[in-house]
């Protein structure tokens, strides 16, 4: 993509002592969509901190809360290879209009029955799937659109960027949804985040796109085919397959924590909704206070680094989550487990979209969907059938020992994490190859990674 698909640039660039952290936003189109996505994901959070409470009420059930884990995010596995054979074909712009839009009618229906006092615990995991499916175009089409939206050298800034919006929801939709959960009840929770849906398309109406390059495709979309040209390509890239690996393993052992959570807080704490809410906004306010870190000094480190220490972290908070003896620990835990998170996320995004071709990118991205929503499904269901048995505590500690191990032996058993220091390949130009490996042999020499 070269600097004309990235929209008008705004008065005062990014060089021009403004700093390097807010890069991006000198760039109209990627303020438009940053904004209008940081309300959408705030509202998306505000409903996925609703829906375990109600679900836990109705059925007082782990294995059900499991479920309606499973339900959310399962279906994204079947629908992300289509999204990302679709989204190297066709407009992502257009494709996330649509989305949106179906996303706004879907999460209406789950206000009006919950407003019609339908308390089916069917009906809502029917909806659940449905959305997930909305979401399974969403997903992997979004990450690949950043790419639209700002020039290639500030590509790395956009993906932190839009890593921060999403998590500073995780602080924003949980204070919010608690409050609002504990004064007015699930039905406002789900209003709103429905009205966040239908900024978000209007949003996306106002944006402006001169037409993308798009690599030479021949034919009619062959799903599976080219999905399986993806993992063939993925293959032969040890820095993406590292991802991936982590993906997973991030989905599956650390990913069920925010449906578990309500389960802390009804049984093993003791406290109020508006409590619950704010626990669940430690997560995300964790991740708002390391964004200076990471969207600064962090994009000057390898990657490697990065991935190392926010790896580390992520798996100690985990089991210090589930020893907490107090929601105060619990708090803090969740704190540090949201910083690593946001590094976690934000550095092996960054990592896939600057070591991927642009022939490739769309599929990629979907790959990297469909990895994160298997694992998360399956940790979801497999978490909550244990709380049943052993309790969500030695569930919880359990899978933060499980994530370390399985990081210990990547990290040090094989090259898929060194790996992810590689340029020398993917859509970087020479320029930007050059400058990030100066970058990244000054810091080598005072690594001690």
């Amino acid at each position: 993509m070269d600097d004309e698909g990235a929209g008008e640039e705004v008065e005062g660039g990014p060089e021009d002592g403004t700093g390097r952290i807010l890069a991006a936003f000198h760039y109209r189109n990627f303020s438009l969509v940053w904004s209008a996505a940081l309300l959408s994901s705030t509202g998306s959070y505000l409903q996925s901190l609703t829906v375990p409470v109600v679900v836990y009420q109705i059925t007082g059930s782990g294995l059900w809360l499991g479920l309606a884990g499973f339900l959310a995010f399962f279906p994204m596995v079947f629908v992300a290879p289509l999204a990302g054979t679709l989204s190297d074909r066709f407009s992502r712009r257009s494709m996330l209009l649509v989305v949106s839009c179906a996303q706004f009618v879907i999460t209406t229906i789950l206000w009006l029955v919950w407003v019609a006092g339908w308390r089916s615990i069917g009906v809502i995991l029917v909806l659940l799937t449905v959305s997930a499916i909305a979401g399974g175009f969403q997903a992997p089409t979004f990450q690949a659109f950043v790419s639209e939206l700002v020039p290639r050298r500030h590509l790395l800034n956009a993906v932190t960027l839009i890593s921060a919006q999403f998590n500073a929801a995780r602080a924003f939709g949980p204070a919010l949804g608690g409050i609002v959960l504990a004064t007015l009840g699930p039905s406002w929770c789900f209003f709103l985040n429905a009205l966040t849906f239908l900024v978000q398309a209007l949003a996306l109406g106002f944006v402006r796109l001169a037409p993308r390059i798009r690599a030479a495709l021949d034919g009619r979309p062959r799903v599976v085919a080219e999905m399986m040209d993806a993992v063939r390509y993925v293959r032969t890239e040890p820095g993406i397959l590292g991802c991936l690996f982590l993906v997973f393993a991030i989905g599956m052992l650390g990913g069920p924590i925010a449906q578990l959570l309500v389960v802390f807080t009804e049984d093993v704490f003791g406290v109020s909704d508006a409590a619950y809410g704010l626990l669940a906004a430690c997560n995300g306010t964790g991740a708002i206070l390391a964004v200076p870190i990471i969207a600064g000094p962090g994009t000057r480190l390898p990657r490697s680094t990065l991935i190392t220490a926010a790896a580390f972290t992520l798996g100690t908070c985990v089991i210090v989550l589930g020893i907490s003896p107090n929601i105060w620990v619990a708090g803090v835990a969740l704190l540090f487990y949201g910083a690593a998170y946001f590094g976690m996320g934000s550095g092996l995004q960054t990592i896939i979209q600057m070591q991927v071709t642009e022939a490739m990118r769309g599929k990629a991205m979907a790959l990297y969907v469909m990895v994160l929503t298997l694992g998360m499904p399956i940790g979801t269901l497999l978490e909550g059938w244990l709380v049943d048995v052993i309790g969500v505590q030695a569930t919880v500690a359990g899978s933060g020992v499980l994530y370390l191990a399985f990081f210990t032996y990547l990290r040090f058993r094989t090259g898929l994490t060194a790996a992810m220091d590689d340029l020398s390949r993917g859509a970087l130009s020479e320029e930007d190859r050059l400058a990030v490996a100066e970058t990244q042999a000054a810091e080598a020499a005072v690594d001690p990674i």
